[in-house]
């Protein structure tokens, strides 16, 4: 540990907390929010490999190949504890657990999500204006409102002045479309509960699934009277490819739906 002290950066050990947070993250994503370049990211994540405060894999895709995928190694884990004045234990890490996305089949669904906060965090860091000023991982909203609602996000977005709170829903195909936007019903029990009207945002990994996802959405949104808005996923999501379910054209960028639905606000615990 007296060791790692003099290695570690604060760069560092926020990059390890984010980690920890997400559960993994690729090199890419974590030049997104921690770094201003790819070349210097891959650096000192090598460095951090070396040290064993992180660990790595690299998924086989079908095509192609992937990025390098990074958890949080044991040393990591025992930086943490420190800081919060408790034990490796008690912080919840096991390194066997901590490599688990290395073999799930929610990898894809894991790394799309945090895809999202990457590009968010890593525009508000050089965009004047722009904040990510809230993201709770699938985690914490399970603890917050797993009994009605299971988001894989919140989120609290700002831009020029324009705050949008929003959940994520976000879609892989692997469940059905009715599956999918069905969940309206459980945000309506939500919205109930709470007293607060949170709209929730689907995006979606293919223009066609958005299209066929996008017919059911507006079904049940007049049933439920729960704002949402779809999207294909993109180099940007704070950027004009929302397109809400009360309107066929005009996609608006992602403070712009603040606007958009004037009366929603943002998640409270029930």
């Amino acid at each position: 540990m007296a060791s790692l002290a003099t290695k570690l950066t604060s760069r560092d050990r926020h990059l390890l907390r984010t980690i920890w947070t997400h559960r993994v993250l690729t090199s890419h994503q974590i030049a997104q929010i921690a770094f201003n370049d790819a070349g210097t990211a891959r650096h000192r994540l090598i460095k951090l490999h070396k040290i064993s405060v992180v660990d790595r894999f690299r998924p086989k895709p079908p095509t192609g190949s992937a990025p390098w995928h990074y958890v949080l190694g044991e040393p990591g884990a025992a930086v943490l504890a420190a800081e919060d004045g408790i034990t490796i234990s008690e912080l919840g890490y096991r390194r066997d657990r901590a490599l688990t996305p290395a073999y799930s089949q929610r990898l894809a669904h894991t790394t799309g999500v945090n895809d999202v906060f990457a590009r968010l965090y890593g525009t508000a860091r050089h965009t004047t204006g722009c904040s990510l000023d809230t993201w709770w991982p699938e985690t914490r909203c399970a603890a917050q409102w797993g009994k009605h609602a299971r988001p894989d996000a919140y989120a609290r977005w700002t831009e020029n002045g324009r705050t949008i709170d929003f959940f994520l829903e976000y879609d892989t195909g692997t469940e059905t479309l009715d599956r999918v936007a069905g969940k309206l019903h459980d945000y309506a029990t939500l919205t109930t509960v709470t007293g607060i009207t949170t709209p929730v945002l689907f995006l979606t990994t293919a223009q066609g699934r958005e299209a066929s996802l996008r017919t059911r959405l507006q079904l049940r949104a007049a049933q439920t009277g729960v704002p949402c808005a779809t999207a294909v996923t993109g180099p940007s999501s704070h950027d004009a490819i929302w397109l809400p379910h009360d309107r066929n054209e005009n996609r608006l960028r992602l403070a712009e739906l603040a606007g958009h639905w004037p009366q929603t606000g943002p998640a409270k615990q029930p």
